[in-house]
């Protein structure tokens, strides 16, 4: 499918998003998702790659010619992905009830598919902390129903965040009280856990240890459009969030300071590009960017 494009409409709410402003006009990249989720840019291509989970499936777009291709069916009902410090494409797969890593090889390892000896729920979404610990949330979204995965009763009972050490492998319960852990980041200095809560639609932001032993949780902020699904941060430490009107900015301080419009409901976005300015968005039925004055986070894939 060719680009098309659609004007951008930004909405600033405080004087810290003026400057943060781009292009004119969305991008949209590609059309034709049930729902897509999990953007990831790879660096060392070039290109992203993408869950569209009711389709069981995964695409790529390629930066350099524009063309969209199948990355991976069926991909196990995948939902969110990162890299982790060697590039290699980290995944959560609500059917298989796993997060896994693909090899450079193209070969699959199972990171995580089990919590004190029972099945996971269907992990969400991953990050890859500094150290290699890997952190995902385990709502019940997969298991709920056949439409996201395969429906069954939770062995847990619980929806949980979890983490994986980077030398045993072993899976420790961080953080719960939750209904449906979504979206996760840690902040610039990785001193902060920001944590989704779809059902409450709301962020609660953790302190984090040199350890990784996370400490007691409070409210960073409520959701004012839609729900809380997916978002990442800046390099100054805004984060992005996708919600139902499109993307809601941050500042650290937990105050909504602009918008970004789109026409359909956003589940996730990433930063990507060789200047790392390029905002990749995912929203329901399709793929969208847009270059903005404000470059992503520093991230594990990122070369300095």
């Amino acid at each position: 499918m060719r680009a098309d494009t659609i004007p951008a409409r930004f909405e600033v709410l405080d004087e810290r998003f003026a400057n943060c402003r781009g292009d004119s006009r969305f991008e949209r990249l590609y059309d034709g998702c049930r729902w897509a989720e999990g953007p990831v840019y790879v660096p060392a291509g070039r290109y992203l790659v993408w869950s569209d989970i009711p389709n069981e499936r995964m695409l790529r777009w390629d930066e350099m010619t524009g063309n969209v291709g199948l990355f991976r069916s069926p991909s196990g009902f995948s939902n969110g992905n990162t890299l982790d410090r060697e590039g290699r494409l980290v995944t959560c797969e609500h059917g298989n009830r796993r997060v896994s890593r693909t090899e450079h090889d193209g070969t699959i390892t199972v990171i995580a598919d089990r919590f004190d000896g029972k099945r996971l729920n269907s992990p969400n979404d991953v990050v890859v902390r500094s150290d290699g610990s890997i952190w995902f949330t385990d709502p019940a979204y997969g298991i709920d129903s056949d439409y996201e995965g395969h429906q069954a009763a939770s062995e847990i009972g619980a929806c949980n965040v979890y983490r994986v050490d980077p030398q045993t492998a072993q899976v420790t319960l961080v953080a719960d009280d939750f209904e449906r852990p979504n979206g996760l980041a840690f902040s610039l200095d990785e001193t902060l856990l920001y944590v989704a809560d779809t059902r409450r639609n709301h962020i609660r932001v953790f302190p984090v240890d040199r350890n990784g032993d996370v400490g007691a949780s409070k409210l960073f902020t409520d959701c004012t459009s839609g729900v809380f699904d997916g978002f990442r941060l800046d390099n100054t430490g805004r984060l992005w969030a996708g919600v139902g009107e499109g993307v809601h900015c941050f500042d650290p301080d937990g105050t909504l300071i602009g918008k970004l419009h789109l026409p359909e409901a956003v589940a996730n976005l990433t930063f990507g590009g060789p200047q790392r300015n390029r905002l990749f968005i995912t929203a329901t039925t399709s793929l969208y960017s847009i270059r903005l004055n404000v470059t992503g986070a520093w991230t594990l894939s990122s070369s300095r």
